[in-house]
């Protein structure tokens, strides 16, 4: 079950849940994503490469922003170290669109946008930077291929995609995880969905490749995370980022 992707549908794909499940989620989601890398991954990878530029402003798209989570650490980084930043979070659900809004309402440069991933309502190089967290394993092969060269397209200098690693302890880890401390049924069945369907380091690097994307790295971060990320070859040279394949 591990060998390759599962295409079954997660309950928040196919809509089969109620409104007070959703908000359930939402609470739990944040919560999971805090224990278990989203963070630490986001540090490692983006503010790792603006702690050594000297950008004294920046802008980021997080595309699948869910409710803007990652956008927040960002804005809290900025400002301790007296950078500008204008960050987007992009949801094609009205009510995450909505929940961005709401929850990061003490950070007035965080700002929701609708729209769609296989199609951003955006120009080229309209942002810095362009992200997207535990968002490209809801997608088929073919579509996340679309959804890595919309992100190349917007973004100027570079993207960084943080996803699942399929792996077996993962599962055992989370579905152990689940029964015990997670009560949201949502959370419970798609979480462990979504590591079936997650990807390992070299098939990221594949659909990057088909994607056409240059200066491509794919690094594991504890616990069970992959971060890929692609710099515009301009970019890649002036930041001395590192480009090398796996980790």
């Amino acid at each position: 079950m591990f060998r390759q992707r599962s295409h079954e549908l997660e309950f928040i794909d196919t809509g089969a849940y109620t409104p007070d499940e959703y908000e359930g989620c939402l609470v739990e989601l944040r919560r999971v994503n805090r224990w278990l890398g989203d963070n630490r991954a986001i540090e490692k990878s983006l503010l790792a490469e603006l702690n050594k530029t000297e950008q004294s402003a920046f802008s980021v798209l997080d595309v699948g922003a869910g409710s803007g989570e990652l956008l927040r650490v960002v804005a809290r980084w900025a400002a301790a170290n007296g950078r500008q930043a204008f960050l987007t979070g992009l949801e094609l659900n009205a009510r995450s669109a909505r929940s961005i809004l709401q929850e990061s309402s003490e950070y007035p440069n965080i700002t929701a946008l609708r729209g769609d991933a296989l199609n951003l309502p955006l120009p080229d190089d309209a942002f810095d930077y362009v992200i997207c967290s535990l968002f490209t394993h809801h997608f088929q092969d073919d579509a996340v291929i679309t959804v890595l060269k919309e992100m190349n397209r917007v973004a100027r200098r570079a993207i960084f995609v943080i996803d699942l690693n399929r792996h077996p302890v993962s599962y055992l880890l989370y579905t152990t995880v689940a029964r015990l401390f997670l009560h949201n049924r949502l959370i419970r069945h798609d979480g462990a969905l979504s590591i079936l369907r997650s990807f390992r380091p070299g098939e990221l690097q594949y659909l990057a490749q088909k994607a056409g994307l240059q200066n491509v790295s794919v690094k594991r971060r504890f616990p069970f995370r992959l971060v890929l990320a692609a710099h515009k070859s301009v970019w890649a040279l002036e930041c001395g980022c590192d480009i090398s394949p796996f980790e």
